[in-house]
C-alpha cells in the first residue's frame, strides 16, 4: 500500500515542482513539507494549520484540494499520530459542518446585483455632475461682454 506522503511526493515530482518552490509560494516551512511527504504527521503544528498546509501544498502542485485533504485526514487518523487536540478539533469541525444548512448562492447573488446598482447610481450621479458643470462653463463663456475686447485694442502696436 502506498502511503499518503509517498503519493503526494510522486505527484509533485511528476509535475517537476521542488519543495523550495512550494515553500516560496506558500511560505510553509520546508520542514513541514518534508514531514508531510514522509508521513511524520507528529512534526506538523496541528489543528487547522495542518489542513492549511495540505491545502497550500495541493493548490501549488495543482491537485484537488478537497480530495487530498480528505486523504490526509484519513491517513492522519490511521497513522496513530493523531494528537488529542487535533481529534477534538476534527470532531468539532465535522459537527459544525453537519449542522450548517447547505450554502445557497442567493444572498451572494443579491449582494452582487446590489453592488451593480450602487455602481450605476454613482456613475449616473457623476455623469450628471459633469454635464451640469460643463453646461455652466459653456453658458458663462457665452455671456462675456463684447466691449471689454475691441478690435482697436488688439490692433494697437506695443509701445516700449
Amino acid at each position: 500500500m502506498i502511503e499518503f506522503g509517498q503519493e503526494l511526493r510522486r505527484e509533485r515530482e511528476a509535475r517537476g515542482i521542488s519543495l523550495d518552490a512550494i515553500t516560496n509560494v506558500t511560505k510553509i516551512s520546508n520542514r513541514h513539507l518534508v514531514a508531510l511527504e514522509t508521513d511524520h504527521f507528529d512534526v506538523l503544528p496541528g489543528g487547522v494549520i495542518n489542513k492549511g498546509i495540505v491545502r497550500g501544498y495541493a493548490r501549488t502542485v495543482g491537485l484537488d484540494e478537497c480530495a487530498w485533504l480528505e486523504r490526509f485526514m484519513a491517513a492522519y487518523r490511521e497513522s496513530g499520530q493523531l494528537k488529542d487536540d487535533d481529534a477534538n478539533w476534527i470532531a468539532f469541525a465535522e459537527n459544525v459542518q453537519k449542522n450548517r444548512p447547505p450554502a445557497s448562492g442567493r444572498p451572494a447573488m443579491r449582494l452582487r446585483w446590489a453592488g451593480v446598482a450602487v455602481l450605476l447610481v454613482i456613475l449616473a450621479a457623476l455623469g450628471w455632475f459633469v454635464w451640469h458643470y460643463v453646461s455652466n462653463k459653456m453658458s458663462a463663456q457665452v455671456h462675456v461682454p463684447q466691449n471689454s475686447i475691441t478690435a482697436s485694442t488688439i490692433a494697437q502696436p506695443l509701445r516700449h
